[in-house]
């Protein structure tokens, strides 16, 4: 069967990937309360379509940092895509750029930044974790740089990897085949070393992320870089007016796709109050549980100037590779024209909180 939807892509990926692999991907933290909120809160969103408007031609093209997209969409850092297919990162670039997307470079990429690069046709942003060894993570954005990547993204919320329980029966290690190549193999020894009971992932961040970082080190980092910064993992009024008094370019509003702090609110559900705090200062992302071109479309009426999707990429890239990565962008650019459509909005600049019941 032919998927139709995100969840013939996900009930895909279920059915074949390994079950250690599975558990990695499409885990959450804790309880996985908030993984399951995520979700939960687009499908609470009402919307109060408007009629004989005339949408005989619907634009879903945006401009977001210097780029121009297809669609307000991007795909959200992920470490190792070559755990679900064999040409990893290179199948899913290929995909965003023929979608009209933006593609985000997980700091654990799978794939050699310049390869990416190579075959990019569309924005490349660089993901960061803020490393104890600054002149490994400053070694990275150098090189990030010199291949054209167009913004940094520094992720706030895991000072350390939270306790993952799939990972943690499963005792998930990477294989041997799947490494962070732009990191050295003593930088990153900890996530191949298996024991029982222990996620190979969680102990190597504690080894290596840097947990005493503030504020006042971001001004460290933009002073030793001239791409953009954006801030990934704002969930609140507070750090979003401090994101904007510190100059950052962007920020996304993220939970880590419920997979760091368990218990927190949805994303959907703090996006407008980050949005009011910001105050058209500097453009709002949002990442977690979208699912449709409706929740996107939603996502943008709360306020976000585009939407980052995460595990349903990988589905895709699991299904067929870059034509299974690229076809879930499309249908997710589709479904949100035809919510447009159906919504009497023919254009992004048009969906505001008035479309939500």
């Amino acid at each position: 069967m032919n998927p139709l939807h995100v969840g013939d892509y996900a009930d895909h990926a279920k059915a074949t990937l390994a079950g250690d692999v599975l558990g990695y991907l499409d885990g959450g933290s804790g309880a996985e309360w908030t993984l399951r909120a995520n979700t939960a809160a687009y499908q609470r969103i009402r919307l109060r379509p408007r009629v004989l408007v005339d949408v005989g031609t619907c634009d879903t093209s945006v401009d977001l940092l210097g780029s121009s997209l297809a669609a307000p969409l991007g795909v959200a850092p992920m470490a190792y895509h070559r755990l679900v297919h064999e040409d990893g990162e290179l199948a899913t670039v290929k995909a965003a750029g023929a979608a009209g997307a933006l593609f985000v470079a997980s700091i654990f990429a799978s794939t050699d930044l310049a390869e990416m690069a190579a075959v990019a046709t569309g924005p490349l942003w660089m993901q960061l974790y803020w490393l104890r060894d600054r002149p490994a993570l400053l070694e990275l954005v150098g090189r990030a740089e010199r291949a054209g990547y167009r913004a940094l993204v520094l992720t706030v919320d895991a000072p350390r990897v939270a306790r993952r329980h799939r990972d943690l029966r499963s005792g998930f290690t990477l294989p041997p085949h799947v490494r962070a190549v732009n990191l050295s193999r003593e930088l990153m020894a900890e996530s191949h070393l298996a024991a029982a009971g222990v996620s190979a992932i969680e102990r190597h961040s504690r080894e290596r992320f840097d947990p005493t970082i503030t504020w006042a080190d971001l001004a460290w980092l933009r002073d030793r870089t001239r791409l953009p910064l954006v801030l990934k993992g704002i969930l609140t009024a507070e750090d979003a007016r401090l994101a904007a008094e510190h100059e950052v370019d962007a920020i996304v509003v993220s939970n880590h796709g419920g997979r760091q702090l368990d218990g927190v609110a949805a994303t959907a559900d703090v996006l407008a109050e980050v949005v009011a705090a910001i105050a058209g200062r500097l453009p709002v992302l949002v990442d977690g549980g979208v699912r449709t071109g409706a929740d996107v479309l939603k996502a943008l009426a709360l306020g976000a100037a585009a939407v980052l999707v995460g595990r349903p990429v990988l589905w895709g890239l699991a299904h067929s590779g870059a034509a299974g990565a690229e076809h879930v962008l499309t249908l997710l650019r589709e479904e949100l024209a035809e919510a447009m459509a159906l919504c009497g909005r023919p254009t992004t600049a048009q969906l505001d909180r008035s479309v939500l019941g």
